[in-house]
């Protein structure tokens, strides 16, 4: 399984990039993956998140969501300012902490020939701390419940 499950990173990884660039972001971040994740083309997650209202359009509620939050948290208002972002076809962002960070989760905790598309949402919710986690909280979304529906799938 582990040639399917390294083509389905990549691909899962490929489309987080262009999320990314999308948002003129230099880097590819969990929320990026989440948003593929979420995308018609995956195999996976996508029907455990449709399942918790977090289709590709819901996923992007969530997460605009949290941002208008932390701005205002910081006391700016979101709606003050023209904050839509120029996306850059040349840039290449690069894996990001978020990231590395979930597929560390994943490698520590099982062996690569075990793993299987959904460990990759796995390795994504598993995170204590970080914009994932707001913004599925700010939607919501039990996400210990969400991790665990992943789970009984596998």
């Amino acid at each position: 399984m582990s040639g399917a499950f390294d083509t389905y990173l990549h691909e899962v990884l490929m489309r987080g990039q262009a999320e990314a660039r999308a948002e003129s972001s230099a880097t590819i971040e969990a929320h990026h993956l989440l948003l593929a994740m979420a995308a018609p083309e995956d195999t996976g997650a996508r029907a455990i998140l449709a399942a918790a209202g977090l289709d590709q359009a819901g996923v992007r509620a969530a997460l605009r969501r949290e941002f208008e939050h932390s701005l205002a948290a910081a006391g700016v208002s979101a709606a003050a300012f023209d904050l839509r972002s120029t996306p850059d076809p040349e840039r290449r962002p690069q894996v990001g902490a978020s990231v590395k960070l979930a597929l560390e989760r994943l490698a520590s905790t099982h062996r690569k020939k075990d793993l299987r598309p959904i460990h990759v949402l796995l390795g994504v919710l598993q995170a204590e701390v970080g914009t994932v986690p707001r913004a599925l909280a700010l939607a919501g979304v039990d996400r210990a419940a969400l991790a665990d529906r992943a789970r009984e799938l596998l």
